[in-house]
């Protein structure tokens, strides 16, 4: 599960460039002119967020105060919408302040996100890029396609294959947290390594608006579905062998990691890399009281906050009745059991938002069966990066990547599987 806000709003204002109403918008947000902002909104955006909901939201980056440094904003064309990603940086943490416009000028979604790193990404020293390819597909062909890579070893196959499943909020096709970028160590070192690797654009990423305004959604259309027509299109394309088929689910991808497989049965095997395996409003729970626990000294006010996480996790969220319901009950671990794919479990002992309670939860649930292996690393994080000490939000902004010895280790365990 990522850190991050994910907001929804919209704001008309004509006559100045997607960029400069951007950073209007933001002034007005680290100001605390909430208010003045929500009243931009589109009846579309205010049916989906009420303003008191915006404002509790909002108070988390009001309460940083003033940053230490905000960039030049970037933007790129999502569908048809126009997006604009500004960094601003403070002393305990970097964010990407992102605004998505329409063609009419006003504003259909904004997302605070982990801010990605400014020069360019170098690829592993495990990764190899003459023994590799990659080529653009499509996952799907309907309204919700989405664009996608295909990384592939040379070579005649047939090769075994991997479909990646994002952890929470809008991911690229990368999974980009900060300085790294998860899913391309994974594909490009797998591929290295005999695996060919299916990554794409995440639908909440593609589709902002259109997930926004469906008053239905639900985790299966924001994940399992996708999931379960990225194995269909792997089967179908030249060199894979259809029969063996992956998938890997990171945080949120691999607390889904049951409904992907009922969705489709013929998957070969499923890794689950630091996925839940408890109720969510109980991992949000550990997340807050081990955030407090780095702050030290807790004022009122945070004690109050805290007190009020403990009594609703979801408090404040903008997800719809129906997104919560459907999760009413949901335990992965339990509903694993049931199933007899092989499996393969991830955890980074470092890992402070899905932790050690869950890989054991895991390990009680499936240790009884044979076709499920168990590994932990001790040095790594939420992203499987090598870190020393307990591990802080501020070091996902560090460039890094995922440990060789987890690349290693997924890709003989996928090799092995015949």
């Amino acid at each position: 599960m990522r850190i991050f806000v994910f907001l929804l709003m919209t704001c008309c204002a004509f006559g100045q460039s997607p960029e400069d109403r951007t950073k209007q918008v933001l002034d007005q947000l680290l100001a605390n002119k909430i208010g003045a902002v929500y009243a931009k909104f589109s009846p579309k955006m205010k049916s989906a967020i009420s303003q008191d909901t915006y404002t509790t939201q909002m108070a988390q980056i009001v309460a940083l105060g003033a940053p230490q440094k905000i960039d030049a904003p970037r933007t790129q064309a999502v569908g048809d919408l126009t997006v604009v990603a500004i960094g601003v940086h403070w002393a305990p943490v970097s964010l990407d302040c992102k605004v998505a416009w329409n063609k009419a000028g006003e504003i259909e979604g904004q997302f605070w996100s982990p801010a990605e790193a400014a020069k360019e990404f170098q690829s592993a020293p495990y990764a190899h890029p003459d023994s590799l390819t990659s080529l653009n597909v499509t996952v799907g062909d309907d309204a919700w396609k989405l664009p996608g890579t295909l990384t592939m070893p040379k070579g005649y196959g047939p090769f075994p294959a991997l479909v990646l499943v994002h952890g929470s909020g809008p991911n690229d096709r990368d999974e980009s947290v900060g300085g790294t970028k998860i899913f391309r160590d994974l594909a490009e070192g797998l591929a290295s390594r005999g695996v060919a690797v299916l990554r794409y654009e995440k639908r909440t990423r593609q589709y902002p608006q259109q997930c926004a305004a469906d008053a239905n959604f639900t985790m299966n259309q924001e994940t399992v579905e996708d999931a379960e027509r990225a194995v269909v299109l792997l089967r179908t394309q030249a060199k894979i062998d259809p029969a063996r088929v992956f998938v890997l689910g990171h945080s949120q991808g691999g607390y889904l990691a049951p409904r992907i497989l009922k969705r489709d049965p013929k998957i070969a095997g499923f890794i689950v890399m630091a996925g839940p395996a408890r109720p969510l409003g109980d991992v949000i729970v550990d997340q807050a009281e081990y955030m407090a626990s780095l702050k030290g000294n807790l004022t009122a006010d945070d004690q109050a906050k805290l007190a009020e996480i403990k009594k609703n996790p979801f408090a404040g969220t903008s997800l719809p009745a129906t997104y919560l319901a459907d999760l009413k009950g949901y335990r992965p671990d339990v509903e694993a059991k049931k199933l007899d794919t092989p499996m393969l479990i991830l955890q980074g002992e470092r890992d402070f938002q899905v932790t050690m309670k869950d890989f054991d939860l895991w390990k009680s649930a499936l240790q009884a069966r044979r076709n499920v292996r168990f590994l932990t690393y001790p040095k790594l994080n939420h992203l499987f990066i090598a870190g020393e000490g307990k591990s802080q939000p501020e070091e996902y902004q560090q460039p890094g990547h995922v440990d060789e010895q987890v690349i290693a280790d997924i890709a003989n365990w996928i090799l092995q599987n015949r």
